[in-house]
């Protein structure tokens, strides 16, 4: 049977040099414990039996062997993980703060409110199959005006957790199995921290309004490595010299996005009501967490943008000579404005050339253009410059900030127009603005 020390070794999350370390830790909380099971009680009095004795990097450390030595017990001994449900409960409460815990705490408790929404979907209820619960699950999302795109994930997580718990019937999924999946991709899929997240929040979604069943904490969950990577920027010579190769729409959009700071989907999912040429202003409506924001327009896209506009409304105008249906309304705006969603002030700026099905009535409309689209016009034309940097269009984003800072703007500013809820996030544009060094030259340059 494979030890802890070949399994740590194998799956190559921990360093040649910190294994031994690892090792140690759990042989000293097995000397310690008197037992070989990890469970959240003896967890944390043993971490909190450290606190008094090693610096807290060696309790991070300890900790850190744990939560890995506890995923290698649940492969190991698999048929003896519905005992242990009890090891989901927070380890942590009554250590010191400094103690840092695992960031899967996604969503606060149920409001009395949206208990009420769900309460018909999972009391007194049980499934025969797993489709019936992927069903409820797109069901209620539904019920909460939740988007499309957020659906497609959620469905996407529970059906590998379904394949990763294989037979397990659906009344019988607890906590454990949860906390082996999200283990199990970080040690064995290696997948990114805010990936992990992701599949947390579509499973906690799961277990709390379609099983019923509360989460009461992860903290013996190997979590990911969350990396510190900073943004790609483009020069203002290099933007050019890429704008020069995109045309029509493209690059109109393209100068939105980068002289707004917009993100692709805010961009694409412009309305004509949303620009305002006299204030010099774009409203984003419902952008990322749901928030609205106002951003620069571009005085020297005035002219583009009106002679596209003029084009727009003569598209405009074919759909309502053909009668076809309006565009879509953002939740339940096309019920109580019946006759909105024909208006011009709701149609798209970027609308798509071909009709589509809308996938909640199912009758035929016109989207906006569809974002692989531009993505693949905005690549064709960074290859067609020869820039060798990994640039997307979320890189105009990037860009945006850097030269804003670059320009002296106060990053208050720059948060409001990008939409950050914290400034923390904002901050890291100042680690690649070239000119927010301090004005530090190399020595080497000395020489």
């Amino acid at each position: 049977m494979q030890s802890f020390s070949q399994f740590i070794a194998e799956n190559n999350r921990v360093s040649a040099d910190k294994r031994p370390d690892f090792q140690r830790w759990v042989e000293l909380y097995i000397e310690h414990t008197k037992t070989e099971k990890v469970d959240s009680d003896s967890m944390r009095k043993f971490l909190s039996w450290l606190c008094n004795r090693y610096d807290i990097s060696d309790v991070n450390q300890a900790r850190g062997a744990l939560q890995l030595y506890s995923y290698y017990l649940s492969r190991r001994r698999p048929e003896k993980t519905d005992n242990t449900v009890k090891l989901f409960r927070s380890s942590y409460a009554q250590i010191s703060p400094a103690v840092t815990r695992p960031n899967l705490q996604g969503a606060s408790p149920q409001s009395g409110k949206a208990r009420a929404a769900t309460a018909t979907f999972h009391t007194k209820n049980t499934f025969a199959n797993w489709d019936a619960v992927e069903d409820t699950v797109s069901r209620l999302m539904r019920l909460k005006h939740m988007s499309l795109r957020t659906e497609k994930s959620y469905l996407s997580w529970v059906r590998r957790f379904r394949s990763f718990i294989r037979a397990k019937l659906c009344d019988h999924v607890n906590e454990l199995d949860l906390k082996s999946f999200l283990s199990f991709l970080a040690v064995e899929q290696k997948i990114s921290s805010a990936t992990q997240k992701a599949a947390f929040n579509a499973l906690l979604f799961l277990f709390r309004n379609v099983l019923g069943k509360e989460i009461n904490g992860l903290s013996t969950v190997v979590a990911s490595k969350v990396p510190r990577r900073l943004p790609v920027v483009l020069t203002k010579e290099e933007i050019q010299r890429i704008f020069s190769h995109l045309e029509g729409s493209f690059h109109l959009m393209a100068t939105l996005s980068y002289g707004g700071g917009l993100r692709l989907q805010e961009c694409l999912s412009l309305r004509v009501k949303d620009v305002d040429f006299s204030r010099g202003c774009v409203t984003i409506k419902a952008g990322k967490g749901g928030k609205d924001r106002e951003t620069v327009l571009p005085e020297s896209v005035h002219g583009e943008l009106k002679r596209h506009l003029q084009k727009v409304q003569a598209m405009y105008q074919r759909d309502r000579t053909k009668g076809l249906p309006g565009v879509p309304l953002p939740s339940a705006l096309e019920r109580k404005y019946p006759s909105a969603s024909t208006e011009w002030s709701w149609f798209w700026i970027f609308p798509s050339t071909s009709l589509s099905i809308d996938p909640g009535t199912r009758a035929v409309r016109r989207f906006h253009i569809y974002p692989t689209t531009f993505q693949k016009a905005f690549r064709d034309a960074v290859r067609a410059s020869g820039i060798a940097k990994h640039a997307s269009v979320h890189t105009l984003r990037h860009s945006f900030a850097t030269h804003l800072i670059e320009s002296g703007y106060d990053i208050r500013t720059i948060q409001e127009l990008l939409g950050h809820s914290d400034v923390s996030t904002t901050m890291i544009y100042t680690h690649v603005a070239t000119r927010n060094k301090l004005g530090v030259t190399s020595p080497v340059d000395a020489l």
